[in-house]
């Protein structure tokens, strides 16, 4: 019992740090995001290398989150549980991806804007270019992927009862919701940052942060330690 209540307060520590680690990042990037000038302006480079620390961490709490869960869920349906890890960690490699291409516009900025015989047109559309990956990791990873990993888990926790099955129905609701929202980005229905596409993330907003609250306040229900 002491070690399932260890292992539910990590990963809902986890759980909140990677909503922590994904709003500070995403709030620090704005200038890199949407300043078509930042290359060749004065730039806000530190801010912009704090967001990309914030998101390293929230590489390691994506991880966490499947790690930390594993040795319970697996006693339920071990393949299922196998496929939540590897969701996440295809998530955490997204996201990571999208680091490279913003901390690549940082080094492009730094080495050769104001340099002497540098197109500022070019340098500044390969800055667009670097943060056009950073939009599309943006939708496949917490989008895509996160619906997905999220309808596996949200399973796993509503049939074995080891949280309020509400908590549950939270996720079975918001993964399919997310999933269909990126569908309908990425064939142009609306944009990415919209009022639709928030409205489609609240429910697996919701299903992360009381899955978060919960294993961080009252643990696992008991059945988390039945063979």
């Amino acid at each position: 019992m002491a070690s399932t209540r260890k292992i539910a307060t990590a990963a809902g520590l986890f759980y909140l740090l990677t909503h922590v680690t994904s709003i500070g990042g995403l709030v620090l990037y704005d200038p890199v995001l949407n300043d078509p000038g930042y290359l060749t302006g004065p730039g806000a480079d530190a801010r912009v290398l704090w967001g990309a620390f914030l998101e390293g961490l929230l590489t390691l709490g994506i991880v966490g989150t499947a790690v930390t869960l594993f040795p319970v869920v697996k006693r339920q349906n071990e393949g299922v549980a196998l496929g939540y890890v590897g969701l996440r960690t295809l998530e955490a490699a997204i996201v990571a991806v999208g680091i490279v291409s913003v901390l690549a516009v940082v080094t492009l900025r730094q080495d050769l804007a104001g340099a002497a015989g540098t197109d500022a047109a070019s340098l500044v559309a390969a800055g667009r270019a670097l943060v056009a990956i950073h939009d599309w990791t943006f939708l496949l990873g917490p989008s895509f992927v996160l619906g997905a990993n999220t309808v596996l888990m949200a399973y796993l926790m509503y049939r074995s009862g080891l949280v309020p099955r509400f908590i549950g129905v939270l996720g079975l609701v918001g993964g399919p919701l997310v999933f269909a929202s990126a569908t309908a980005t990425l064939f142009g229905v609306f944009e990415q940052v919209s009022a639709w596409g928030a409205i489609a993330a609240i429910p697996v907003f919701a299903w992360e942060l009381s899955l978060a609250g919960w294993l961080v306040i009252k643990g696992f229900r008991p059945s988390a330690d039945a063979p």
